[in-house]
């Protein structure tokens, strides 16, 4: 496992659950902190649980996931964003780290499948 992607899933986590402490206590939101802590915490869960994969299948299968958790999480950002609960550069600062996760997860899928066919 990329050490890389595990130490930066759960740096992006630890932003989020600090987004999430912010959406709640200032911004008193709670229904949209509560996806996005869902998903953007996942996605290092995810990538935690493909360390311990049973198959190479199962390694793509979790890391697909946090793909997919990315994904969301960049849903919920924009939304966030576009509905003023944060600002220009937190939003941007933010949906950078998660683009930069989403194409090392992408990377290491697309690495994990052609090891798998070969």
């Amino acid at each position: 496992m990329d050490n890389i992607l595990k130490g930066k899933s759960f740096e992006f986590a630890t932003r989020i659950v600090n987004l999430y402490k912010f959406l709640t206590t200032e911004k008193k939101e709670y229904v949209m902190s509560k996806q996005i802590l869902r998903s953007g915490t996942s996605i290092g869960a995810m990538v935690c649980e493909s360390e311990h994969s049973e198959s190479k299948m199962d390694f793509v299968h979790k890391l697909a996931i946090a793909q997919k958790e990315v994904n969301e999480t960049l849903y919920w950002l924009k939304l966030l964003y576009a509905t003023n609960f944060i600002e220009k550069d937190g939003y941007e600062s933010v949906n950078q780290d998660a683009l930069v996760l989403l194409k090392i997860i992408t990377a290491s899928i697309k690495t994990a499948k052609q090891n798998i066919n070969h």
